[in-house]
């Protein structure tokens, strides 16, 4: 596997922990969100992940080498309960008197960002010792 994949590799890692820490923001702004009914409640999104095994360059078994990268299966949503309060004077309450907020966990929410956040660092620096070792490698022909 050529050094050059590493930077691909880690850009995959980033894009993914990018796209984790935009979910994460948006479950935050809407933690507080209320809807007149249950299922109209925001509810938690959380991406998922899958390391993959790229060909590149042809199959393996006929000389292409692959590279393994991060991809993004989709969005889920969280599929606990939302959490209903009795809120009468609420324009949003239904007809009984009833609002329904986001299941979003603002705490989780936080582990999530802190998570990302660091793995996001892990792979910029996975890529800046790519980068340095490669220098060192071309100061070696001077």
């Amino acid at each position: 596997m050529s050094m050059f994949k590493v930077f691909d590799v880690a850009g995959s890692g980033m894009a993914a922990q990018s796209l984790r820490l935009n979910t994460v923001a948006s479950n935050l702004a809407n933690a507080d969100s209320v809807s007149g009914t249950a299922e109209g409640a925001y509810r938690a999104k959380e991406p998922l992940f899958a390391a993959v095994q790229r060909s590149l360059g042809g199959a393996k078994e006929a000389g292409g080498d692959g590279a393994v990268g991060v991809q993004v299966q989709g969005i889920t949503e969280s599929q606990a309960d939302v959490q209903a309060h009795y809120e009468p004077g609420n324009p949003m309450a239904d007809a009984d008197g009833y609002v329904y907020g986001s299941n979003v966990n603002p705490i989780d929410e936080l582990v999530n960002m802190i998570s990302a956040s660091r793995s996001y660092q892990n792979n910029v620096e996975a890529m800046n010792t790519a980068k340095q070792l490669m220098i060192k490698t071309l100061d070696l022909g001077k």
